[in-house]
C-alpha cells in the first residue's frame, strides 16, 4: 500500500500525523453549531446538506430546519411537500426527499433513533459510505473513515497518487489510506481534521503548505508540486443550454405545474417550461411550452419579462420568461407532470420550487401580476 518514499511508512509516523492533526484541528477548527453537538440526528442533518453546498449557505438552513423539525420523528411526520419547500434553494432535491425516507424508517424500524454503526445507517435511503461514516464516528465514535472530495484532495498529496483518484485502482488506494491513518481513539475529530485541513488549508489552487500541520509528512510537497494531484479525468464541457417559459395568465393566475417526483427537480412546482431547439426562436418555444406541458395553444405572447442565468450540473442554462392569456380548455398536463394548479404569485412562494423558479416568483411578486411586463425584461 505504501508508494516509495511516503513519509508515513512506519506507525510511529502515523502515530505523529495522528497527534499533529488532532491538536491542529482542536485549535484550529471553525467554530460551527454542527460541531458542538453529539444528535446523530442533527450532524446527519449537517452532512447532507452540505453536499454541494457551501457553509456559508448551510448555517442558516440548518438551524432553520431543525428549529421546524427538531427530532428524527418530527421530520418523519412531515409532509413531504413542506420539507421540500423548505429545502427550496439548496439544490440537489433527491437529497432531502432521501433525507424524509430515511426519517420515516428511522421512526418506523428503529423506533426513532438512528443506528449507531455505519453498517446499518448505510441500510437507510439516500445514506451512502462516507454520510454513514461521518455519522457514525463523529456522533457514536465508531473508527469509520471518511472520504469526501477535501479528504481525497489531502491523501492524494499526501501519498502523491499517481493514478486517476476517482478510479477503481484509486479509490481502494485512498480507502486504504485513510483507514490506515483514523486515529483508533477519537475517529470524529480525527475525521472532521481532515476535512477542514482540505477545506481551509490543502485547498484545490494554492494550498497553504505554509501552516499545515502535516506538511512534513506530504510527498507531494517534497517533490515541490502539490497542485498536481489528485489526478482526475478530464472534465467534460460545459454545455450551453436555452430555456423557455411561460407565464400563463387567467384572470391574475397563473398557471404551476407539480413535476412527478421520478423524474428530475422531483415534487418540484414550476410554469411551462421547454429547452430550445438550437435555432428556435424563444418565443415560439415558450408557446411550445404551453402546448406540450399544459396542452394549451396561445398566440400572442409579451416578453421577455425576465431573463435568467444558472448552472444544473454541467448545464449553464439560459432561461427567458413570456407572458400570455391562457386560453379556454382544459389543462392537460404533460408526461413530466402529475397535476397543476392556478395561483397567485404569493401562492407559489408557498409552494415547493427550485430556486430559478423561486427568483421568478419572487419577481412577479415584487412587480406585481398586472403590471408584469410594462418595462424590458429584467436581467439576472
Amino acid at each position: 500500500m505504501t508508494p516509495p518514499g511516503v513519509p508515513l511508512a512506519s506507525e510511529h509516523q502515523r502515530r505523529a500525523f495522528r497527534t499533529r492533526l488532532l491538536r491542529w484541528y482542536r485549535r484550529n477548527g471553525r467554530d460551527l453549531p454542527w460541531r458542538r453537538t453529539a444528535d446523530p440526528y442533527a450532524i446527519w442533518l449537517s452532512e447532507i446538506m452540505l453536499q454541494q453546498t457551501t457553509v456559508a449557505t448551510v448555517l442558516p438552513r440548518w438551524e432553520r430546519f431543525l428549529g421546524r423539525w427538531p427530532t428524527v420523528e418530527a421530520l418523519a411526520a412531515a409532509p413531504l411537500a413542506e420539507v421540500l419547500h423548505e429545502w427550496s434553494g439548496l439544490g440537489y432535491y433527491a437529497r432531502a426527499r432521501n433525507l424524509h425516507r430515511a426519517a420515516r424508517a428511522v421512526a418506523e424500524e428503529h423506533n426513532g433513533r438512528l443506528p449507531g454503526s455505519s453498517a446499518q445507517l448505510r441500510e437507510l435511503p439516500g445514506m451512502g459510505p462516507y454520510t454513514a461514516a461521518a455519522v457514525a464516528s463523529i456522533a457514536h465514535g465508531e473508527p469509520a473513515a471518511v472520504l469526501d472530495a477535501n479528504v481525497e484532495r489531502v491523501l492524494t498529496r499526501l501519498t502523491a497518487l499517481e493514478q486517476d483518484a476517482r478510479s477503481t485502482a484509486g479509490k481502494r488506494h485512498l480507502r486504504e489510506w485513510a483507514a490506515a491513518l483514523l486515529h483508533p481513539r477519537h475517529p470524529g475529530d480525527h475525521n472532521q481534521g481532515m476535512m477542514e485541513l482540505g477545506a481551509t488549508v490543502c485547498t484545490p489552487r494554492a494550498p497553504d503548505c505554509g501552516t499545515c500541520p502535516v506538511a512534513g509528512f506530504c510527498l507531494a510537497r517534497q517533490k515541490g508540486r502539490p497542485e498536481r494531484y489528485p489526478l482526475l479525468p478530464r472534465r467534460q464541457p460545459v454545455e450551453r443550454v436555452r430555456e423557455a417559459a411561460i407565464l400563463l395568465d387567467r384572470r391574475g393566475r397563473f398557471l404551476v405545474l407539480h413535476r412527478r417526483k421520478d423524474v428530475s427537480f422531483g415534487g418540484m412546482w414550476e410554469l411551462p417550461r421547454v429547452r430550445c431547439a438550437p435555432e428556435e426562436d424563444p418565443v415560439e418555444a415558450a408557446r411550445r411550452a404551453a402546448r406540450e406541458a399544459a396542452g394549451l395553444a396561445t398566440e400572442h405572447t409579451e416578453g421577455p419579462l425576465l431573463e435568467l442565468r444558472h448552472t444544473v450540473m454541467r448545464s449553464r442554462i439560459h432561461l427567458t420568461l413570456w407572458r400570455a392569456q391562457a386560453p379556454r380548455g382544459t389543462v392537460l398536463p404533460g408526461p413530466e407532470h402529475q397535476e397543476f394548479r392556478w395561483v397567485a404569485p404569493e401562492h407559489w412562494l408557498s409552494l415547493p420550487k427550485s430556486s430559478t423558479q423561486a427568483r421568478i416568483a419572487g419577481f412577479l411578486l415584487e412587480q406585481g401580476a398586472k403590471k408584469v411586463g410594462t418595462k424590458g425584461p429584467l436581467r439576472a
